[in-house]
């Protein structure tokens, strides 16, 4: 086969590697058929390609992913980046069971693709990038900048300078001009995320380490971070869900414990004196009228 019979991003992973018969037979399905795939199980792919199961793995390894799931999560992943979110809503349709069932049943399902490729030595480095650095950077864009806002404010709290910079034009820039090497720039891409957050991640200054948390391995972000976190996305109705996003900075937020527990417990509990001296919160048993 012909890198020209399959979509950009896969002839840019296949690059000069050549397909075997099977294996070229399942790469034309996946540029083929994008929506039908990107749901789809190993046996049902290998049945529609003409193939054994083996051959669609060694497909998804052939463009460097570990398995099928990881593969089918990228397709998915760049199908529905495609599609406004009136259009992602017409793709899911209206469940029978409900939605609370369906976003559970989603979150579960985003949870297991995870799992298959979350490494726990990688989410260690991204919590040495941050408990090395001077300053930590977070970005993220509209709802995207949930996560962010819980590292940022959960990490201050045993002790590291995290900040989420919410704003965009000059304020943007500025921000991550003040960086410095060593320092950290954290960023969440998912879904469609604007120009801006990638401009600002290119004119981070030399020696910055950069985390990108994002649903699609293209190359122009892989090859920009320093740690590349992938993450499925999908919601259940219209907008992408944020429940491995969520998984990814929780696991960040144990490894920076697990560091130095006592640190960790240190600064926790001046943060807790200073809430305290203040008032911020209502003694336990204390009429909230």
């Amino acid at each position: 086969m012909t890198t020209s019979q399959l979509p950009d991003w896969m002839a840019s992973r296949l690059g000069d590697r050549t397909a075997g018969r099977g294996v070229a037979k399942v790469l034309r399905v996946l540029g083929a058929q994008p929506r039908q795939v990107s749901y789809a199980s190993t046996a049902e792919v290998s049945a529609s390609a003409g193939v054994n199961a083996a051959t669609v793995v060694r497909a998804a390894q052939l463009l460097g992913f570990s398995g099928w799931p990881a593969l089918r999560s990228e397709i998915r992943s760049r199908y529905l980046s495609s599609l406004s979110a009136s259009e992602v809503l017409s793709e899911h349709g209206t469940g029978g069971d409900g939605s609370a069932a369906a976003a559970v049943r989603r979150g579960t399902h985003n949870l297991q693709d995870l799992s298959l490729v979350l490494d726990q030595a990688q989410i260690d480095r991204v919590a040495g990038a941050i408990a090395g650095a001077r300053v930590t950077l977070v970005l993220g864009s509209g709802s995207f900048a949930g996560p962010g806002l819980q590292l940022s404010h959960l990490a201050q709290t045993i002790g590291h300078d995290v900040r989420l910079h919410r704003t965009g034009g000059t304020s943007l820039f500025n921000e991550v001009s003040l960086l410095r090497e060593g320092d950290c720039l954290i960023a969440f891409l998912l879904w469609r995320t604007p120009w801006q957050i990638l401009h600002a991640m290119q004119a981070a200054p030399p020696g910055v380490r950069i985390v990108l948390v994002c649903d699609q391995t293209r190359d122009e972000l892989v090859t920009l971070a320093d740690e590349f976190v992938h993450v499925p996305s999908e919601g259940s109705s219209m907008f992408p869900s944020l429940v491995a996003p969520t998984v990814v900075v929780e696991a960040t937020l144990a490894a920076l414990v697990a560091r130095d527990p006592d640190a960790a417990a240190a600064a926790s509990d001046r943060a807790e004196l200073l809430w305290s001296r203040y008032g911020l919160f209502p003694d336990p048993g204390e009429d909230l009228q």
